[in-house]
């Protein structure tokens, strides 16, 4: 079997910048712990009004390194038209056996982009797949511990919300690392309804939403589709 590295958690994001918007605060609060994170994108979203995939590549690799996850991978599949096929959940499970993470985090349940609930289900079910010993791909078979869907830009009930208060500011640096989508006062392409300042101040918005439901200043939510346990009742906030 192939050598692998052995990863905490892995963020799954079907564009570029999906992670940073959604779950970076809560990365960055784990990597801070000591756990290894790695980041992995379904397509170059190629399909975005500004911008290309080349950029955004290194847009992508450039918040990687400012995070400070291990690895980030692009596994290439067509923005806006990947689909729920067998060759497209190997491509995931692949990926989450060659890194073996405990938690995986994927793209919101039900969202405004259409691609977004369609790879929360694709990557939910690669989750599973990545566990069957007979299917074979030069790795060893690998069940994640949790899988958590972030949220995204509709305002979804959270089933559990992390604190990022001490975070809230490199979130929006990582975010800001994909100049070409957010707002830029110089930038010449169209405008979209990501690249207004107004959409910086939603995020933050959002976020202190997050926040005041369990007392502290930001924080960011997530829905799960299984029953949560709590090792005892003062563990909750």
């Amino acid at each position: 079997m192939k050598e692998v590295l052995k990863l905490d958690i892995l963020a799954i994001g079907v564009h570029p910048d999906d992670i940073e918007l959604s779950c970076s605060g809560t990365l960055l609060k784990h990597i801070e712990q000591g756990y290894l994170v790695g980041l992995c994108d379904l397509t170059q979203g190629e399909l975005g009004t500004r911008g290309n995939a080349p950029l955004r590549l290194k847009e992508a690799e450039n918040a990687r390194a400012l995070m400070g996850a291990k690895v980030r991978e692009n596994l290439e599949m067509k923005d806006g038209f990947f689909e729920h096929s067998p060759l497209n959940i190997r491509k995931i499970a692949t990926v989450i056996r060659k890194y073996r993470p405990d938690i995986v985090l994927a793209n919101a349940l039900d969202d405004r982009h259409p691609d977004h609930g369609r790879a929360a289900k694709l990557i939910a079910d690669a989750c599973f797949y990545s566990g069957l010993r007979k299917i074979e791909d030069g790795f060893e078979a690998w069940r994640p511990k949790a899988l958590y869907h972030y949220i995204q830009d509709r305002n979804l009930t959270p089933d559990f919300v992390v604190d990022i208060s001490s975070f809230i500011e490199k979130k929006m640096e990582l975010i800001q690392s994909f100049k070409s989508q957010f707002f830029d006062p110089e930038a010449k392409e169209p405008s979209t309804p990501i690249s207004s300042k107004a959409f910086l101040d939603f995020i933050y918005a959002k976020n202190k939403s997050m926040g005041r439901s369990i007392g502290v200043d930001y924080a960011e939510g997530f829905n799960q589709s299984r029953i949560l346990g709590v090792k005892d009742l003062f563990d909750l906030q």
